[in-house]
């Protein structure tokens, strides 16, 4: 069970169409119940989502997102993630793994997926790049890209912050860290 008691249903008219809207028709997940829960923290936590039409791809997205929660330990969120995105983001299952199980220098990334994951890397350890680390996102990725990566790093960080510290159990359906 989770440190704060999400919601349950019946939600208020306004939140079942959020979570209509978010969630595609299917059941809301325990951490938007739980932050839903709190006006002024629901609204921060959406306007923040990144999981719009951005400047990624939705396999680099889904990358930088990956390996962000699997250095967070964050089973809940990363579980999420592969099991509703990984498909569509073509990962196969030695990347889904990789994400949580090798580095960067995983043969089965490509040199810009490789620049990908040194910068969550660099971002979750030191919360800083070098110029080197840089300057190998720029010879594959725009300025706006490397913004959205950095962001989705930051964001991605208070999502595991979130489902960590308040001991989400982890969705049923949800794929589960490499043994």
């Amino acid at each position: 069970m989770s440190r704060i008691a999400p919601l349950e249903p019946p939600y208020a008219p306004e939140i079942q169409a959020q979570f209509d809207r978010i969630m595609r028709g299917a059941p809301p997940l325990t951490l938007f119940r739980v932050v839903a829960g709190n006006a002024r923290a629901w609204d921060k936590f959406r306007a923040g989502s990144l999981l719009d039409g951005g400047p990624l791809s939705l396999r680099e997205r889904e990358i930088v997102i990956d390996r962000t929660c699997a250095l967070a330990r964050c089973e809940y969120e990363w579980g999420v993630h592969v099991t509703i995105f990984a498909a569509a983001a073509r990962l196969t299952d030695e990347q889904v793994r990789a994400t949580v199980r090798e580095g960067a220098g995983a043969p089965c990334w490509s040199a810009s997926e490789q620049a990908l994951i040194a910068a969550a890397d660099a971002l979750h350890h030191r919360a800083a790049l070098t110029s080197e680390e840089f300057a190998a996102l720029s010879a594959h990725y725009d300025d706006a890209k490397i913004l959205e990566i950095v962001l989705l790093c930051g964001f991605y960080r208070t999502v595991s912050y979130l489902a960590n510290g308040l001991d989400l159990p982890l969705e049923a359906s949800a794929a589960r860290f490499p043994q």
